[in-house]
């Protein structure tokens, strides 16, 4: 059989080539991929979401913002909230993210969304029981949620990927709510809390694939709740909170630990503004605060190196007791 090559082939006056019509078959080890699956779930990372929230008035919102966390820059509007709620608590895979609980008053409430799209939250399923001011932690496949209002021990987990209701997980060390949380691919870490009548500084962890009671980690830097927490794979930020001793007042500071070792946090540096409650995203390389007290400020550092925040820009709306997530936190790798 003889073979024509393409390139060879000119129109009469030589300047163009052949035009091929008809079916044509290419044999050639060169190959392209076509993109599967729903287009909401292609694209690249790096969405961080805040939801939620209580202010001056009115007292609660329904809230939805958004951030691009590599850049900086004002929250855009994501959409809402199934209703208004605070004190709920945020985590995600690299597609879904979930919201548990809240306080408007105290509701059992999960809500999913599309990290990569906009729009309202669905309906999940529900938790074990209502409560706010709990606190969450996930890898790609298991979210989990702990403590909570009115100070309750109980750890609950989901299966990301699937619709449902939360089944019971274990107990953390103390009844807390208001905790701080991060998460690497195997281990969820919570941290500090408020322990009636006053804050703690235990960190405490659980592993992902297993279910028990939490282990002792260390201790925080100094006592605080309502600490917000994110991270990468290796390294785990905590920042703000409240203390009440010597007096009751938002506090600056920002911690971290290891997230596979065992030990005590190390101061990392401080927030711009002290504040209580804020919201926390990540990617590997940042991490992301929002709101707080009655703040709209959106502050962020590099996790690899130890710094005051910087400014980033602001959220829709200032509100405090915000919850977030990301499509790119340490629990799901680098």
């Amino acid at each position: 059989m003889s073979q024509i090559s393409v390139n060879d082939i000119t129109s009469l006056d030589g300047k163009s080539g052949p035009v091929i019509s008809g079916i044509t078959t290419v044999s050639s080890t060169g190959y392209m991929m076509i993109p599967a699956g729903p287009t909401e779930y292609r694209g690249g990372r790096g969405r961080g979401i805040f939801a939620g929230g209580r202010g001056p008035s009115p007292l609660y919102y329904n809230i939805i913002d958004y951030i691009t966390i590599s850049t900086t820059g004002n929250a855009l509007d994501f959409g809402d909230l199934l209703s208004t709620t605070a004190y709920s608590s945020g985590c995600a895979s690299s597609t879904r993210g979930i919201y548990g609980g809240g306080f408007t008053p105290n509701i059992n409430v999960i809500q999913y969304l599309t990290v990569s799209s906009t729009g309202n939250t669905f309906d999940f399923g529900d938790l074990t029981f209502p409560r706010g001011g709990l606190t969450s932690c996930s890898n790609s496949i298991r979210g989990i949620f702990g403590g909570g209002n009115p100070g309750v021990k109980t750890i609950d987990y989901i299966t990301i990927s699937s619709l449902g209701n939360a089944s019971y997980f274990g107990d953390l060390v103390f009844s807390t709510i208001r905790i701080g949380s991060v998460s690497s691919t195997t281990r969820g870490i919570f941290a500090g809390g408020y322990v009636t009548p006053t804050a703690v500084n235990v960190i405490q962890y659980v592993t992902f694939s297993t279910t028990g009671n939490t282990e002792d980690f260390g201790d925080l830097t100094a006592n605080r709740s309502e600490l917000s927490g994110c991270s990468n794979s290796t390294r785990g930020i905590f920042g703000g909170g409240r203390q009440f001793s010597p007096a009751d007042s938002p506090v600056s500071s920002i911690d971290y630990i290891e997230t596979s070792s065992l030990g005590g946090s190390i101061s990392f540096g401080d927030l711009i503004t002290a504040r209580a409650y804020p919201g926390a995203v990540s990617t590997p390389q940042r991490a992301v605060w929002a709101g707080g007290n009655t703040l709209n400020v959106i502050e962020y550092v590099t996790i690899s190196t130890l710094s005051n925040a910087l400014d980033f820009g602001d959220l829709s709306v200032a509100r405090g007791f915000v919850a977030g997530l990301s499509d790119s936190h340490g629990g799901l790798g680098d």
